[in-house]
């Protein structure tokens, strides 16, 4: 069961298909990346801040949050922000059947395509977690599985605070690091905070932000 577990929650290996957490690459770029919503407020939120900073991001969006606002993936979309499939209701995908998973991603990729999304879909499982049917489907569908490799919220004494949350991304960012942070919700409002402090520190370091699909192409895959 051990085995089970920790294949489940494995941030670099999946049974079937490609598994992306960082990339390997000398070039200082990386991927800020945002789960859930699209939430009213908070998405348009965001989109100021990334704005201000003129940089790109990523976002990975339930299909039932996209259902009922609609407006705000539109306005992700329009402000060239790349979008990402994050299942449609948000399940632990790890002992689903495979005509579950098929209905949890397909139904998220129709509705990302009828907003008018035009690139290439990758897609996030909720938790991080997959184990058979998931990596299966997603192979079958030749769509890439994107983790991260810091996610500050992850230590209740660095989620705390915004300025714990810039340290802890500034100390543990590389070259090809892709950065999860949760932001469309109340309990978001500590990472809202610091991704601006994020973004300038990060860029006072030289870095460079892009979208994950940007990552990919740019870069070697690790």
């Amino acid at each position: 069961m051990a085995v089970v577990f920790n294949i489940s929650k494995s941030r670099d290996f999946q049974l079937f298909g490609e598994i992306v957490n960082r990339v390997d690459t000398d070039e200082k770029i990386i991927a800020l990346t945002f789960d859930d919503g699209p939430l009213p407020g908070a998405t348009e939120k965001i989109i100021s801040i990334l704005a201000q900073e003129q940089i790109p991001a990523t976002f990975f969006l339930t299909g039932r949050e996209m259902e009922r606002y609609p407006d705000g993936a539109k306005k992700l979309i329009a402000a060239g922000h790349q979008i990402g499939n994050h299942s449609y209701s948000h399940p632990r995908m790890v002992f689903m059947s495979y005509q579950a998973v098929a209905n949890e991603v397909a139904k998220t990729n129709e509705l990302i395509l009828n907003l008018g999304y035009k690139s290439e879909i990758v897609f996030r499982p909720p938790y991080g977690k997959k184990l058979l049917m998931l990596p299966l489907y997603l192979q079958r569908n030749n769509i890439t599985t994107i983790i991260w490799d810091i996610e500050p919220e992850t230590f209740s004494e660095v989620s705390a605070s915004s300025e714990k949350i810039t340290e802890h991304v500034v100390a543990e960012a590389k070259p090809g690091s892709i950065i999860l942070l949760h932001v469309m919700y109340p309990s978001g409002q500590t990472s809202m905070d610091a991704v601006p402090s994020i973004i300038r520190e990060l860029k006072a370091q030289g870095y460079r932000f892009v979208t994950v699909n940007d990552l990919l192409t740019l870069t070697s895959r690790k």
